[in-house]
């Protein structure tokens, strides 16, 4: 594999591009890939770790937006992270059991009688 073809590939799982989308990108056949990878155990995991660039990207705009004081972001960041910690469930976490509620309507008196 051509130094040019390694350098378009690691472009593409910079963007997070799945292996199919990366071989398209630097024109070669998924087999290639992983036959370099199997021989370049290295790369495999450089691999990896270049996919994960687009999360770590958005983790430091989320970042900003709390140094900025963005509240929405915080209020976001605190449902997502929080919400499953809020959230009402019946007993050991299962669902709400509900019992049977009745309602007596009581009709005022005619006091003109």
């Amino acid at each position: 594999m051509t130094e040019a073809t390694i350098q378009k590939l690691e472009q593409a799982f910079l963007m997070g591009c799945t292996d199919q989308e990366a071989c398209l990108y630097a024109d070669i056949v998924p087999s290639t890939l992983y036959a370099y990878a199997q021989a370049n155990p290295e790369f495999s995991e450089r691999k990896e770790t270049l996919k994960q660039n687009p999360v770590m990207k958005a983790r430091q705009v989320l970042l900003d937006a709390l140094a900025d004081k963005d509240t929405n972001t915080a209020h976001k960041i605190i449902d997502r992270k929080e919400g499953a910690k809020l959230a009402l469930t019946g007993a050991e976490g299962g669902p709400i059991e509900f019992s049977r509620i009745e309602r007596v309507l009581v009709s005022p008196s005619n006091t003109n009688g």
